[in-house]
């Protein structure tokens, strides 16, 4: 049985939920408690195997509980947002950088009302997926890295453009790379980030506050500028065509999603070959590890995150064993890869 610890404001938000999850199955509900000081106590005592936690909680707020959480006692956390109010959604990303693993809607409004089937089931098998994740200590201060500067032959660093993929525990990790990338960086990059539907918005806002580049969600035809950064919409895949520019499409799912960071590599390569660069994230799931094997045997640099700084080692691992990475970093490494890969562009 998965063992679930709920954190919400309401008595009743916690009883509806605690109801579905039970009858979903696999599930039992351990705690039911109102506040971040009574979570992180709870935490500590009773080992829960995944916790759901209100974007709105009091007493302490959600990124601190979910610090003092991930610091004494990991174990995944889930922010549940109510709507889409754009506070509780940046607080919910926020969050993400002391440790939380997901975002996801209530699947009910302030009364207790169920919303409809699709968010109720949503929640369920968030909840359900991200409790076996095998979450870290995160310690106050974050371990640095330093790099030294990276030695590359002349042909690999001709490059047109920068793909990136990820999944869960991806926003946090585009957020360490993005705020790195100087402002005269000199090819656009594009983005394929899994994330529940309607939350992309907000963390594209959350995103832009810390970084210099230019951030936005793509549109179909658009051209593709230098140093913008590109997220594929909800619901669609994201390519691009000759002569720069954006395509979109519903084409069917593939690996079961869509946006697909297959879709976006395999386009990527078909259009600019060795000019390219594929970066796969954090995330569940093997999207985009066999094309990004397809971008190296054509002579594009390719970058998995390593396995210690991963929310999930899924995707870079599925590419790593496919040999499909030239190169394995740490994430603190990655932005300052691609400084040292775009340094000269033809």
């Amino acid at each position: 049985m998965i063992k679930v610890l709920i954190v919400d404001n309401s008595p009743v938000i916690c009883r509806q939920m605690k109801q579905i999850l039970e009858q979903a199955g696999n599930m039992c509900v351990i705690g039911m408690v109102l506040n971040g000081e009574e979570a992180v106590a709870f935490a500590k005592k009773q080992r829960p195997d995944v916790i759901a936690i209100d974007s709105g909680i009091q007493r302490i707020g959600v990124y601190e509980t979910t610090r003092r959480i991930m610091e004494t006692c990991p174990v995944p956390v889930v922010i549940v947002v109510e709507g889409y109010q754009r506070g509780d959604i940046e607080k919910s990303f926020h969050a993400m950088d002391a440790g939380a693993v997901a975002v996801v809607e209530k699947p009910f409004d302030a009364t207790g009302n169920a919303f409809d089937a699709e968010t109720v089931e949503n929640f369920i098998e968030t909840i359900r997926l991200m409790s076996e994740i095998k979450v870290v200590r995160r310690w106050s201060s974050e371990r640095r890295i330093r790099n030294s500067p990276v030695s590359l032959p002349e042909a690999e660093r001709k490059t047109k453009i920068v793909a990136i993929g990820a999944s869960t525990g991806g926003p946090p990790a585009l957020q360490s790379i993005f705020s790195c990338l100087k402002k005269d960086f000199p090819v656009p990059l594009l983005v394929v980030q899994h994330i529940t539907k309607n939350f992309l918005d907000g963390m594209v806002e959350w995103l832009a506050k810390t970084t210099v580049l230019p951030i936005q969600i793509a549109t179909h035809g658009g051209y593709l500028l230098p140093g913008h950064i590109y997220f594929a919409p909800d619901n669609f895949h994201m390519g691009v065509k000759s002569g720069d520019r954006v395509e979109l499409s519903d084409n069917e799912p593939e690996n079961y999603v869509r946006p697909s960071v297959s879709h976006l590599f395999r386009s990527v390569n078909q259009v600019y070959g060795r000019g390219a660069i594929g970066v796969l994230l954090t995330g569940m799931g093997r999207d985009g590890a066999y094309e990004m094997g397809l971008m190296k045997k054509n002579g594009a640099v390719t970058i998995t995150q390593d396995k210690e700084g991963c929310v999930v080692y899924g995707m870079p691992y599925e590419a790593v064993k496919l040999n499909a990475a030239t190169h394995v970093l740490p994430l603190k490494a990655i932005p300052v890869m691609l400084e040292e890969l775009v340094k000269e562009v033809e």
